[in-house]
């Protein structure tokens, strides 16, 4: 049986995606219904549909003493960090818990794969990696992970989450059970993942992409859009932070389904559901907003919608972000949680972006458009390829 959870404070947030960089340009965007899709014009694969490109990525230059991560995937981690004051705030976590005390998880599906992308596209005569990017460490599936400890010098316990696109959302879960446990005081969480060749054309040997913008939950929907972020949050205990946000539950499940499409019924969504509820100690009918995961494929739509109609009354409203951010992958599950933070901040839901005919499966909750409302707790959905589940409630703090 799940038990409810000792709520924890998310006493800093940052987010960068093709919405701008740090809350006050996502909050903007939102607010005014502009998203960030654009004709990709990204990579080798430039013609494989729309994409949300974080500009000015490419230049952004590490410090001296980082040069040894240099990758496309973390300059966009060192962009994102130096939002919303948020390495001043992990500076004063690391000051008042100590460097060892704070945790550090954060979520990828791609890592720094660009870099051996392109690590392999300059193989040498003998068929060695080009000098520059003979860096193993650079390499391996946790250097977004092993970058940030560096930035941040933070020497507690270290985790890197993969589990595709409900990777950042996970590791709020893995961050609960370390503060619980008493092996860490706080914990830095979140994601990062940039656009690389492998997941364009991955998605596109799929047949995932959409042509154009992805029109999440409209009738006519068609596939995906790529796109990239960055984006951390300071999990403490509430004594350390007593007016921010808290984190009231999380929920995780596995539908051991299908490897890239969800249960059809949405029962391993729904066990991350009852999970998340039942930790926050809270009926649906208590929840004001739900950030769906609605990437406008086929398949997830068509199990998340029914899900939100039979689950949650029709005062609580819904909607999915992705049409202005595209498809972040690996840092889905930041990004939108930090959206579902915004919705309490600022008494707004943010509207379904795209969608002209809604599909007939969905019901009354869904927001086509920006509507305000006070919002005093909200959840983020995000499920992943393989039926990787998790759910995470916030709540305004009493």
């Amino acid at each position: 049986m799940t038990t409810p959870m000792t709520p924890l404070a998310v006493s800093a947030c940052t987010v960068t995606s093709v919405l701008g960089c740090g809350l006050a340009a996502q909050h903007d965007a939102l607010l005014h219904g502009h998203g960030g899709l654009r004709p990709n014009d990204f990579g080798s694969a430039p013609r494989l549909g729309w994409i949300g490109r974080v500009d000015g990525v490419e230049a952004v230059a590490l410090p001296t003493a980082l040069a040894t991560w240099e990758c496309r995937n973390n300059r966009l981690a060192w962009l994102g960090l130096q939002q919303d004051g948020f390495l001043d705030r992990v500076h004063a976590a690391r000051t008042r818990h100590g460097a060892r005390r704070v945790a550090l998880l954060l979520g990828t599906s791609t890592a720094s794969i660009g870099a051996t992308e392109e690590a392999y596209r300059r193989l040498g005569a003998d068929a060695r990696f080009p000098a520059d990017l003979r860096r193993p460490a650079l390499h391996a599936p946790d250097s977004l992970s092993a970058f940030a400890a560096a930035a941040l010098a933070l020497e507690g316990p270290c985790l890197t989450v993969s589990t595709a696109c409900s990777s950042s959302a996970k590791v709020f879960a893995s961050a609960a059970r370390l503060l619980a446990l008493g092996l860490a005081d706080a914990a830095v969480v979140g994601g990062v993942d940039s656009l690389c060749d492998n997941v364009l054309f991955g998605f596109n040997a799929l047949e995932l992409i959409s042509p154009a913008a992805c029109r999440p939950f409209d009738a006519t929907r068609n596939g995906i859009s790529i796109g990239e972020a960055a984006g951390f949050a300071l999990l403490e205990r509430v004594e350390a932070a007593p007016r921010a946000p808290r984190l009231l539950g999380y929920g995780e499940a596995s539908d051991a389904w299908h490897m890239s499409s969800p249960h059809p019924g949405g029962d391993g969504a729904e066990l991350a559901l009852d999970a998340a509820l039942a930790r926050a100690g809270l009926d649906a009918a208590r929840v004001d907003y739900v950030n769906l995961h609605g990437t406008a494929s086929q398949q997830n739509d068509a199990m998340e919608a029914p899900l939100v109609a039979r689950r949650f009354s029709a005062r609580t409203r819904a909607s999915s972000t992705k049409g202005y951010t595209g498809h972040t992958l690996g840092a889905a599950g930041i990004v939108e949680a930090t959206i579902a933070l915004q919705a309490i901040e600022h008494g707004f839901i943010p509207g379904n972006l795209g969608v002209a005919t809604p599909d007939p499966a969905c019901g009354p909750q869904f927001a086509w458009r920006g509507e305000s409302q006070r919002v005093d707790v909200a959840l983020s959905n995000s499920f992943g390829f393989g039926g990787n589940n998790a759910c995470l409630v916030f709540g305004r703090a009493p």
